[in-house]
């Protein structure tokens, strides 16, 4: 049987994407097959389009684009114990497999969970890569404290609205960078304080912070260095060279630590999200919404790094 999908049979822009029909996936023992509904852009789906990832990648074509998902489980695998046939899950492929923008991904059963009761297939779809990376930066490298004053640059971006939530769920003192623009939005997610990147420069305010997390890619932590407080904690979500180096020579030492995310969501930190997002503690900010076919447009605007929060791609009527 065939499907629709997004493919790509060369690294470019985004008018190397087509809508075509592809073979329809089918579960191995430990996989569940969920009929997607929706899914959604995050700037390493189009990075490994462009080829910016294509010595981890490979040169393999055709291949699918995206990771993000959220839909119906229409089938399971033997060895499959959490899901049943007909449970609304979310959950994301590895990135750099890419075949998300379908009508069907097969996705170990360790990659999904039950989707939030509360959310529509649409903002659940904008969960998974951006608010795991939010939290497995803040929580898991940042060791985040309460009382802690913490740093979100980049606030209005997809990764930035969930770390801004993430951060004021565990109680902490939250300053985000964005354009002006976005303040109400950024405040409506619960920012303590916003400034405006083009006029203020956090590093240069004098104050301290227990963590800066550029959820964006713009500040290494050389930059950030004299901003944090002696045993402060910078995150990146970019492998700079500078800030790989960085975090080599602060790994030795003692004090300030420079760290890098490369965020793997799985099912345990879906499920803990999920229940952030039921308590309404996390909610989804979608900039656009998209058909699959029109996939080439979704792209388009997340590059335009003009997106508040994530563009999202439906696949499905939810009516």
């Amino acid at each position: 049987m065939t499907m629709k999908a997004i493919l790509i049979d060369r690294h470019g822009d985004a008018d190397v994407m087509q809508y075509r029909d592809t073979e329809k996936p089918s579960p191995k023992a430990n996989e569940i097959l969920v009929q997607v509904y929706a899914t959604s852009v995050n700037p390493v789906d189009w990075k490994i389009r462009q080829g910016d990832l294509q010595a981890v990648t490979g040169l393999s074509f055709p291949r699918g684009v995206g990771s993000d998902f959220a839909g119906i489980v229409a089938e399971v695998g033997a060895k499959v114990t959490r899901f049943r046939i007909g449970d609304a899950v979310y959950g994301a492929v590895n990135p750099l497999m890419g075949r998300a923008h379908a009508e069907y991904v097969a996705v170990s059963e360790s990659q999904a969970a039950l989707k939030p009761s509360n959310m529509s297939f649409a903002e659940a779809a904008a969960v998974p890569v951006a608010a795991v990376t939010a939290l497995q930066s803040l929580r898991d490298l940042g060791d985040i404290k309460s009382g802690q004053q913490v740093l979100i640059n980049g606030a209005s971006g997809g990764v930035g609205t969930y770390a801004v939530q993430v951060a004021k769920a565990m109680d902490t003192h939250v300053t985000g960078t964005c354009s002006r623009e976005n303040f109400e939005l950024v405040e409506s997610l619960g920012c303590d304080r916003v400034l405006d990147y083009r006029d203020t420069d956090f590093t240069k305010e004098g104050i301290k912070y227990d963590i800066i997390f550029d959820a964006v890619g713009k500040r290494n932590f050389w930059d950030c260095q004299e901003a944090l407080t002696p045993n402060g904690i910078y995150v990146s979500t970019l492998p700079s060279l500078e800030d790989v180096a960085a975090s080599t020579v602060t790994l030795l030492l003692p004090g300030q630590k420079a760290k890098l995310v490369l965020a793997q969501p799985n099912g345990q930190n879906l499920t803990e999200i999920k229940t952030l997002i039921e308590v309404g503690k996390i909610r989804s900010i979608v900039d656009s919404n998209h058909a699959l076919s029109d996939a080439i447009a979704a792209h388009r605007r997340s590059e335009s790094h003009r997106a508040k929060g994530k563009v999202v791609i439906s696949v499905l009527s939810e009516t």
